[in-house]
């Protein structure tokens, strides 16, 4: 076998976008898309609908389809089911992120997961592709920087109007879409926190809710955590600010890395931190320097990668970029930002997965989105994917 047999599940934004990345790859070939929306097959293009087969039930796709592997490209609420029953229908799964709304549902989906090791789950973590954050990560473990002392990550350029959040009265809402900036925009950038930094020990901070838009869910986070090391971070995100920024700053016993901009830099020491400061007979100043602009080279296909690698896992048992069990990790990072912020009080990890589920089933049921489980299923197609 040369390619590996593609349905996806949701053809909303990224799912028709996923339909393109499938066409581009020589190990990949997409056999059948099903949506509960018959229009949304509209959003193929039509050199690739006239050769695949479109279905509206997921029982009759899962069933009936001539496919091995399923990308979940709906609302975030749906992952879980549609995953386990993927994996129960004998299909390798790509899920988009995040794995799920809350870290209880993501346990669900990864024990069953475990009932299928023969089976190849992913998650689409595109981000880790990107050559800039590879760099990251491969500085980070050759010890160029030497111990992180503090992370800072200013990610504001999610700017969205409040036209965006009345686009669709699920948007925006505890349930229809189960929280605000940190899992509607931020999941890349929490998944690629603990990919780079690993999980904190405490996280605190401030959440608002609506501060910038007439939303019911969190639209600004300033968090700080702490790890067992003595590492600190701070995490601020935002939709409300014009212009915005993302800049990761990473402080290091040998220096400072940044990346803002495209821009991939290292001021760094002659002499380590903590070494100059037990060391040094000056009463200022710092040890000196270099300016180091790190060059970083590779493509930038992102999904279409992600894709392609699942595709290699199954036909030559490549590892994943992005495993599905990893994708609890970044969701719990995120869950216990918005428990801090709930409860004012200091989370530690692991969180309490049953502590979140409550205060999330509070939430929703106060939601000004009323509409019943069965019909935000219903709508599952006009609600995908703008994120």
């Amino acid at each position: 076998m040369d390619f590996v047999k593609f349905g996806i599940i949701g053809i909303g934004n990224m799912g028709s976008a996923h339909t393109n990345f499938i066409s581009e790859l020589t190990n990949a070939k997409l056999t059948a898309v099903c949506d509960i929306n018959p229009k949304a097959f509209d959003r193929i293009k039509p050199e690739i609908r006239e050769k695949i087969k479109c279905f509206t039930d997921v029982d009759t796709f899962l069933k009936e389809a001539d496919i091995e592997a399923v990308i979940i490209a709906v609302p975030h609420y749906f992952h879980p089911d549609l995953a386990i029953k993927a994996m129960q229908s004998g299909k390798h799964i790509i899920v988009e992120k995040p794995i799920a709304v809350h870290k209880k549902e993501a346990e669900r989906m990864i024990a069953e997961g475990a009932k299928h090791p023969e089976l190849k789950q992913s998650l689409m973590f595109n981000q880790r592709t990107l050559p800039a954050h590879k760099k990251i990560k491969q500085l980070i473990e050759s010890g160029e920087l030497g111990k992180i002392n503090r992370i800072n990550w200013v990610i504001t350029d999610w700017f969205r109007s409040q036209t965006y959040y009345d686009s669709g009265d699920w948007r925006a809402s505890w349930r229809g879409e189960g929280g605000g900036v940190l899992l509607n925009q931020c999941p890349h950038q929490l998944d690629l926190w603990q990919w780079l930094f690993g999980l904190p020990e405490t996280v605190r901070g401030v959440v608002k809710f609506g501060k910038y838009h007439d939303v019911e869910v969190e639209d600004e986070v300033n968090v700080y955590m702490e790890y067992a090391n003595g590492t600190v971070g701070n995490f601020i995100a935002s939709t409300g600010e014009m212009p915005g920024t993302n800049r990761l700053e990473i402080t290091a016993e040998k220096g400072k890395l940044t990346f803002e901009g495209g821009k991939l830099l290292f001021i760094r020491n002659e002499i380590e931190t903590t070494e100059f400061i037990k060391t040094t007979k000056k009463v200022f100043g710092i040890s000196d320097n270099w300016i180091c602009e790190i060059p970083y080279n590779g493509d930038t296909h992102q999904h279409r990668n992600v894709i392609e690698n699942v595709a290699n896992a199954i036909l030559k048992d490549t590892p994943l970029i992005a495993p599905m069990a990893e994708g609890i990790r970044g969701l719990e990072l995120g869950n216990s930002m918005l428990l801090a912020g709930l409860k004012n009080k200091v989370v530690t990890l692991p969180m309490d997965a049953d502590e979140y589920a409550a205060e999330l089933e509070k939430l929703v049921a106060t939601s000004r989105y009323q509409a019943k489980t069965a019909s935000v299923q219903a709508d599952a197609a006009d609600m995908s994917k703008s994120f």
